[in-house]
């Protein structure tokens, strides 16, 4: 049975940091990209941040570059977000994905707040 499993989300102030984490369980962890996504209310869903099956590819969205980080690691099936200088906009539930040519599994997401 595939799990992705999301935690550390929870409310922060502007300018604070995070790190969520997603373990995974029941597929072949590091031969799947990952991806964190977010979906703020009344807002589509946004790709964050994606890295790939060896760890050394990954891309993010303009709106995180140079604030977040993604990583994984392969030998604990868990994927990463550091998010650091978090602004209220970041506001969300995240998500992560794997995802493998035509193969998608989803996680149930983490809340992130982010206000005084």
């Amino acid at each position: 049975q595939v799990q992705l499993v999301e935690s550390g989300g929870g409310l922060v102030q502007p300018g604070g940091s995070l790190r969520l984490s997603c373990g995974a369980s029941g597929f072949t962890f590091d031969s799947y990209a990952m991806r964190w996504y977010r979906q703020a209310p009344g807002k589509e869903r946004e790709l964050v941040a994606t890295i790939y099956s060896n760890g050394r590819i990954t891309n993010y969205a303009d709106s995180v570059k140079g604030r977040f980080t993604i990583s994984r690691d392969n030998a604990k099936n868990t994927l990463y977000l550091q998010m650091n200088s978090l602004k209220p906009e970041a506001t969300a539930i995240y998500y992560c994905t794997a995802f493998r040519l035509s193969t998608n599994y989803w996680g149930q997401g983490t809340q992130v707040t982010v206000s005084s």
